[in-house]
């Protein structure tokens, strides 16, 4: 299982490295439009809610255990995430990616809406976007005022660490992401400025461009939560079986020494036997 996860895992990380050049361009391009939204028609994603009344929270698990405490650290923040909400009155409902989180939270009796199982070992853009298009239809009909995301972030196969996500509304979600570097800065800064003050063109129309262009951005970044979570899980699951596998090896050493031991000592038994039967033939 370890050399399997291992090989599960480079593919992962390969993955992750060849979204990663999209990804910085379409987060740069939503934040310096989100940034501009103030002149922009009204849309749906960017409306701010006076009052978070019901909150979704997505949590990404695996569909197979045998990793740890990959899935209990991410159940055990969405637990906390729903205390914090609740204390100012939201109420929650979750989504859960995973079999190992659906079963968890439905058998503590959570509220759970949608459940994405199958996939999670090669998760793909086409999953992603079916679990974006629900969280978007619900956010739109005003059934969450707020969208979060949580799953773990890949760092090496040693670490991995629980990340929480705003996903909607966009006004206030990550355009950029932990690990993807933004795009380094002219030399010119008076460049810089005016790039930065120049008016944008739309074709076609802002307001049939840019809720596709919001609507992409939730699709990759539940697409890059998908693809950190099974790197994480394939690091995890590579660790956790290392380290079954070196305390099996621990056990069965002790296991043989006190077997020898006992053997030894039954040998050493039976030889005294034998000698103080025979003196007491003598």
């Amino acid at each position: 299982m370890e050399m399997v996860a291992a090989a599960r895992l480079r593919r992962a990380e390969q993955r992750i490295a060849a979204m990663r050049p999209y990804a910085q361009a379409i987060r740069k391009m939503t934040r310096q439009v989100s940034e501009a939204a103030g002149q922009m028609p009204r849309i749906e994603l960017l409306e701010v809610r006076d009052r978070v009344e019901s909150a979704g929270i997505l949590l990404v698990t695996g569909d197979r255990g045998l990793a740890g405490s990959f899935n209990t650290q991410i159940i055990r923040e969405g637990l906390r995430l729903k205390r914090e909400l609740g204390s100012d009155g939201a109420k929650v409902r979750f989504s859960v990616v995973g079999r190992r989180g659906n079963s968890t939270m439905t058998f503590r009796g959570e509220d759970v809406r949608h459940s994405y199982v199958g996939f999670t070992d090669r998760p793909s853009f086409m999953n992603a976007r079916q679990i974006s298009a629900e969280l978007i239809s619900a956010y739109i009909d005003k059934e969450v005022d707020q969208v979060d995301l949580v799953y773990n972030r890949y760092v090496s196969p040693l670490t991995q660490y629980v990340r929480r996500q705003t996903l909607l509304p966009v006004q206030h979600a990550e355009v950029f992401g932990e690990g993807l570097p933004e795009e380094e800065k002219p030399s010119d800064e008076e460049l810089a400025e005016a790039h930065m003050r120049a008016a944008w063109l739309y074709e076609p129309e802002a307001q049939e461009l840019l809720p596709k262009l919001f609507e992409e951005y939730v699709d990759l970044s539940v697409y890059r939560a998908l693809l950190e979570s099974a790197a994480s899980e394939h690091g995890a699951r590579m660790t956790a079986m290392r380290n079954a596998a070196e305390n099996a090896q621990e056990m069965i050493g002790d296991l043989t020494l006190e077997m020898n031991r006992v053997r030894q000592a039954e040998i050493t038994q039976e030889i005294l036997e034998v000698v103080a039967g025979a003196e007491a033939l003598a």
